[in-house]
């Protein structure tokens, strides 16, 4: 495959902080560009690449940080003992990257409550799932009970929901419902974000 056809904008990786050796050779100031959050440079470290998955998911859909300097950027550390830290951000259409200013008036995390429910099941499920069962949890707390391999292909969405991401290609953009069981792909789960009424 040689171009990428996707609707999704292309991000910006920067190397912030160098603490020890990288097996990749990065240093600080080194530039990476992502087509977009699905396509990673070549030879990308894939450890990086799994703790960098639910911060570059968010901000494609949409996700601030209210408490960055530029709210549609954020930190990511090396999972391999912190050794790289990167400032992911989004570029816009030009190449530019995109700058919404720290919101000065944040007091602090608002977690939102958030719905995990199964929408489709078939075969056996290993926890015994079936449509309809229904979980809630606030922000991005775990499950107690929950299948664990489940909670990691639901985090992303967790995430970016929690940061104020919208699913544009969805009926409700305030939910995902194509989060899948990765043994088999015999459950399907839909992620929400519940408005709390006022």
């Amino acid at each position: 495959m040689s171009e990428v056809n996707t609707p999704f904008p292309k991000l910006k990786l920067t190397v912030v902080k160098v603490e020890g050796q990288c097996y990749h050779g990065y240093k600080a100031g080194d530039e990476l560009i992502l087509e977009d959050f699905t396509h990673p440079p070549k030879f990308f470290c894939l450890g990086l690449a799994h703790a960098l998955f639910p911060v570059i998911y968010a901000l494609s859909f949409g996700s601030c940080f209210p408490f960055r300097d530029n709210q549609r950027s954020l930190l990511v550390t090396c999972p391999d003992g912190g050794k790289l830290e990167f400032k992911a951000e989004i570029l816009d259409k030009d190449g530019k990257v995109q700058n919404i200013p720290k919101d000065h008036n944040w007091k602090g995390p608002k977690p939102k409550k958030m719905l995990i429910e199964v929408v489709k099941a078939k075969g056996k499920c290993s926890f015994g799932y079936k449509v309809g069962d229904r979980w809630e949890t606030t922000g991005l707390k775990c499950i107690p009970g929950f299948c664990g391999a489940a909670f990691h292909c639901a985090f992303p969405a967790l995430f970016a929901l929690n940061f104020g991401a919208k699913f544009f290609f969805m009926e409700n953009p305030d939910s995902i419902d194509t989060v899948t069981c990765p043994d088999g792909g015999d459950v399907v789960f839909k992620v929400s974000r519940v408005e709390e009424k006022k």
